[in-house]
């Protein structure tokens, strides 16, 4: 019996610590390099990028963001449809356990919709995020222009893309 007992109190205390030391996902998961871009006057909406970094065993999600810079702030991704890039609002961002998800232009990202004022380089946009277990985690994301690469593919040898001037090097 007094080992049934023994036994019994180490299990206890094993479930108890366990339960002790959990974390949150907001504690766990590590908000790394966020930065907002800056858009020309007038547009209305903008995106946020950065990575989350997850150090917890289980996974964990973003449900939700929000931010006072615009009237609405939605999780997005970008798909290819029908030959064309579209942008579509997704119900969640997974990060996996022990592992990262990047929000990068052109993939994963938090968009501002109905911004109620330019972003500007320089500034800080406050974000706060949602995640599964209803914990929150607040940061400022900076403001910064992204320059967006177009891939062009030209033969040098042959005639360039139809409307586009041939230049000789000097």
């Amino acid at each position: 019996m007094n080992k049934i007992l023994t036994t019994f109190a180490a299990a206890v205390a094993l479930t108890t610590s366990s339960a002790l030391f959990a974390q949150t996902a907001s504690e766990s998961v590590m908000v790394h390099d966020p930065y907002a871009r800056a858009m020309p006057p007038g547009q209305p909406n903008s995106g946020a990028f950065m990575t989350f970094m997850n150090s917890d065993s289980s996974a964990h999600a973003v449900v939700s963001a929000s931010s006072p810079v615009s009237k609405v702030v939605e999780l997005h991704t970008h798909i290819h449809e029908n030959g064309m890039m579209m942008m579509r609002r997704i119900e969640k961002i997974d990060i996996p356990a022990n592992g990262e998800t990047v929000l990068k232009p052109g993939g994963l990202h938090i968009m501002f919709i109905g911004l109620k004022h330019d972003l500007k380089v320089g500034q800080n946009v406050p974000v706060t995020l949602t995640f599964e277990d209803g914990s929150k985690k607040s940061f400022e994301a900076p403001v910064r222009k992204i320059m967006m690469k177009m891939k062009m593919k030209m033969d040098m040898d042959k005639k360039p893309m139809s409307g586009m001037p041939m230049h000789k090097m000097h």
